[in-house]
């Protein structure tokens, strides 16, 4: 049995391992993916304090390798459900793991338009990975959806790649820091397309083109070699509701001591309910959840 389980190694579920295992408890993180979570594809990190510039992968491997050194055990395995009681189960694909107190740190996925043919152009012009993928386009037009902060880290990092870059953004005003949106509007190859929404995908055997539509009715078509999607993220949730309770976006419902409505099960990062999802706050959810969790251990 393990003091601490901690589901997801992102930011949070990482910061958690290390303050946890710095208070000598035995901790297990389960991540069904790879670690560092969507970090990882951030090219530059430059809003975090102290680090002025680091890449996301880079400052997920350091923390990986961080809270590997302090002794925190990490399996890829996806957890599937929590057993709630004295001791908590939690159960995977392959193995089931007990522990007295569970963290759960899974962040969110991406969000998609919902379009006839998006699932099939996935990879052939559609993508919601603008690091991973933007570097395929190289002077070639693309297009950008969505008007966060996300959205507009893609559409400056494709600014210097693309021929040309669509920002395509339901509203007239961005949701995004204003200096990154200053920084975008700077870019002469990026063009704004505001009030309207994507409404169709062209494609041959790939995507070539998209319509779009703006608040008035017009349709416009736009040539563009690639999509990126940004339209925000959906919190990976859905197999805990059982235990922790849930907003009507499926955010479980927390405040900034990381305690769910069940004994003994915290929760941590994006997938909180919460008004700043970033990295810096991330870390900190980390730090409170594992330190409400170790309070929580020295009373039982």
């Amino acid at each position: 049995m393990y003091d601490i389980i901690i589901i997801g190694a992102g930011p949070a579920g990482l910061s958690a391992a290390i303050y946890a295992r710095r208070a000598a408890k035995s901790v297990l993180v389960l991540e069904g993916n790879a670690y560092g979570g969507q970090i990882i594809n951030t090219p530059d990190v430059e809003n975090y304090p102290v680090v002025a510039h680091i890449s996301g992968f880079e400052f997920a491997t350091n923390l990986y390798n961080q809270a590997s050194s302090l002794g925190a055990e990490v399996k890829f395995e996806k957890a599937t459900e929590i057993s709630n009681g004295d001791v908590k189960t939690v159960k995977t694909a392959s193995n089931e793991y007990e522990a007295k107190a569970v963290i759960i740190a899974t962040g969110s996925r991406n969000r998609k338009l919902g379009l006839d043919k998006e699932e099939q152009l996935t990879g052939k012009g559609v993508s919601y990975c603008a690091t991973c993928d933007g570097n395929f386009y190289r002077n070639k037009p693309v297009a950008v959806v969505g008007g966060g902060n996300t959205a507009i880290e893609d559409a400056l990092y494709l600014a210097d790649i693309a021929s040309k870059v669509y920002l395509i953004h339901r509203r007239d005003a961005f949701r995004a820091e204003q200096a990154s949106v200053d920084s975008l509007k700077k870019k002469e190859n990026v063009e704004l397309v505001l009030n309207s929404v994507v409404t169709k995908l062209l494609y041959d055997v790939k995507l070539n083109a998209v319509e779009v539509s703006d608040k008035e009715g017009n349709v416009r078509l736009i040539n563009t070699d690639a999509l990126f999607v940004a339209v925000g993220r959906i919190p990976e949730n859905e197999e805990f509701k059982a235990v922790a309770k849930t907003d009507s976006e499926g955010y479980i419902i927390a405040g900034e001591d990381c305690k769910t409505n069940s004994e003994g099960i915290f929760v941590a990062g994006d997938n909180r309910t919460k008004q700043v999802r970033q990295l810096v706050t991330a870390a900190s959810d980390g730090a409170v959840a594992a330190t409400a969790a170790i309070n929580y251990l020295n009373t039982i």
